[in-house]
């Protein structure tokens, strides 16, 4: 079995979940040695941060529920620190007063421990500020299918700066003939809006 590392993606060349694979076993063993404060060659970090980013996919945006923190952009990198035998998990959280970031943190510290990584430290970073950019496709696809819009330009579109000028599409039918019906939604982040085709109300993840 081959391991890949892409944009902080963990690939597995097989269809068979990592736990049912000798390298599993071997990670395990290795996050074992990290713990106890054994060395560890390059070659194995490089493994290890890869099954952490494949740990991270696990953890699930405590909002929004069919999307996770990396494909949210909310962790930014994995790093691991050969001297002091420890992992760090940079996160940026989508902006500085959201109610969700210490929730989050925490489910990060608590998903890391179950798989049986405890030599970590979660480091936030605000600069640069996270933006709506860094949402993959695959989470904006998925956000569709929840029922919610997902953003539909970069950040460096002016029109997003006048929402009530927008004509979303609509994540139930399709539909552009929609309009605002308020600037915030069920969260901060998000605008509430309505499909005039289906009657059906929706919110919009506003690009930030």
């Amino acid at each position: 079995m081959n391991v890949y590392i892409s944009g902080g993606v963990f690939f597995l060349s097989t269809k068979y979940f990592i736990k049912k694979t000798n390298i599993y076993k071997q990670l395990v063993k290795k996050m074992a040695d990290i713990n106890n404060g054994s060395d560890l060659n390059i070659q194995s970090n490089d493994a290890l941060i890869a099954a952490v980013w494949h740990y991270l996919h696990e953890v699930q945006d405590p909002e929004i529920p069919v999307i996770d923190v990396v494909e949210l952009g909310v962790v930014r990198e994995v790093l691991y620190h050969q001297a002091a035998q420890q992992f760090e998990i940079i996160i940026t959280p989508t902006y500085s007063g959201c109610p969700a970031t210490k929730t989050i943190a925490d489910d990060i510290a608590a998903k890391l421990r179950e798989k049986g990584v405890t030599n970590f430290t979660l480091t936030t970073v605000l600069s640069p500020a996270w933006t709506s950019d860094w949402i993959s496709v695959a989470a904006r696809e998925k956000l569709r299918q929840f029922g919610i819009a997902p953003p539909e330009a970069a950040t460096a579109d002016i029109q997003q700066l006048k929402p009530e000028a927008l004509r979303i599409a609509c994540p139930h039918c399709g539909s552009r003939n929609t309009t605002l019906i308020s600037p915030f939604g069920s969260t901060p982040c998000k605008s509430l809006h309505r499909c005039q085709t289906c009657l059906e109300p929706f919110d919009y993840f506003k690009c930030h």
